[in-house]
């Protein structure tokens, strides 16, 4: 198969911020971009998105589809066509966008579905983990819980009941934490407490509770800030546990700041213990969380990293330590819903993509459209 069409563009996110679409013979796929950025995060674009674009639309056609046959094979061509020793140089949105759209392009000359190009025997649906009321540095109400995404995790047996589910929660929820409006990714915001939600969603015992702290937000000067209180890093250790235990909490993640790899060590790990600004979709950041113990539980985000390649890496070096992982969604999302067949064809334990708006239900939707074709099959 011969690539005879490529091209780059600007398009905005759902936060109305410029990012990457590239395609491929007809076959597009887009970068989201975070807001809620940790500082060991590949940078989105090599110089700027201006220079990737141009680098994308200055490639030589045609030229053969058929040699990439597996993610290693393709990023040594990536490498290759634009001198870099690591493609990752090419900046994190830009791959991620590139290798999504090449492989789109590949599966619809095979005619199959994405995830089959990636792993044809994946048979496992990964659990929804949904925000549904936010804070922290993704809300726009100041007086804001502290911690950034109290999230509702599913136990249905299908992905289909597992959605319901969430949305029936969701739904009741605004009413119950007096909200009238909604953040970036859709969760309600309010102006209830940490523990005020945590008492609410207590109540719903159909469903497990997590939270994302994103405790380096609001980290200052060795210093946990919250709006009510300032806790040392001991002080904080012994409330998320005591939060854990409280209202058993079933994911925690990020509740120490982003360089704390022995602070983590010492928190409960009863359920799942999350790191995602701590490990930052890094293999070498992963090693060191599994050597001194830190995690039990990995979000791994594909446009923070870029590498496909690599993000399999991660992922395969993860379950081989038993640290469940978690394919996430970011705050400034796309239409393009194929991180529900990357969650599905790397095998991860859960995907973490939202529960509102049309571009957290795309890729929903798309989940419940590969759970019906494996039925089927």
């Amino acid at each position: 198969m011969l690539i005879k069409g490529v091209h780059a563009r600007k398009i905005k996110d759902s936060r109305k911020e410029e990012t990457i679409e590239v395609s491929i013979n007809g076959s597009s796929a887009s970068s989201p971009s975070g807001k809620s950025k940790g500082k060991y995060e590949t940078p989105s674009f090599h110089k700027s998105l201006d220079w990737d674009i141009k680098a994308i639309n200055s490639l030589k056609i045609p030229f053969d589809l058929n040699s990439f046959s597996d993610l290693a094979k393709l990023e040594s061509f990536i490498k290759k066509k634009f001198n870099f020793k690591d493609a990752k140089q090419f900046g994190a949105n830009a791959l991620f966008a590139l290798e999504s759209a090449i492989l789109k392009a590949i599966a619809k000359e095979q005619g199959k579905q994405l995830w089959q190009i990636i792993n044809p025997n994946a048979r496992k649906m990964p659990i929804p983990v949904g925000n549904a009321v936010g804070g922290g540095l993704h809300s726009h109400n100041k007086e804001s819980p502290d911690f950034q995404e109290f999230l509702l995790i599913p136990r249905e047996k299908s992905i289909k009941a597992n959605i319901k589910l969430m949305n029936q929660v969701y739904n009741k929820l605004k009413s119950l934490i007096k909200s009238n409006s909604k953040n970036d990714e859709g969760a309600w915001q309010t102006s209830f407490s940490n523990e005020q939600i945590l008492n609410i969603l207590s109540k719903f015992k159909q469903i497990r509770i997590g939270i994302d702290a994103a405790s380096s937000s609001f980290y200052r000067n060795s210093y946990y800030s919250y709006k009510n209180k300032s806790l040392n890093k001991k002080a904080q250790i012994y409330y998320i546990n005591d939060l854990i235990k409280k209202y058993n909490i079933f994911y925690m993640e990020d509740p120490l700041e982003e360089n704390d790899f022995r602070g983590f060590s010492s928190l409960t790990k009863r359920n799942l213990l999350v790191g995602d600004d701590l490990t930052a979709t890094h293999f070498s950041r992963l090693k060191k969380a599994i050597s001194l113990k830190s995690i039990n539980a990995m979000i791994v985000k594909p446009n923070q990293n870029g590498s496909l390649l690599e993000l399999k890496k991660i992922i395969d070096l993860c379950k081989e330590h038993k640290v469940k992982t978690i394919l996430s969604h970011r705050s400034g999302e796309t239409m393009d819903n194929s991180l529900a067949d990357y969650a599905f064809a790397f095998q991860t334990d859960f995907i973490k993509c939202g529960i509102s708006t049309k571009w957290r239900e795309a890729k929903l939707k798309r989940l419940i459209q590969i759970e019906n074709s494996i039925n089927r099959s």
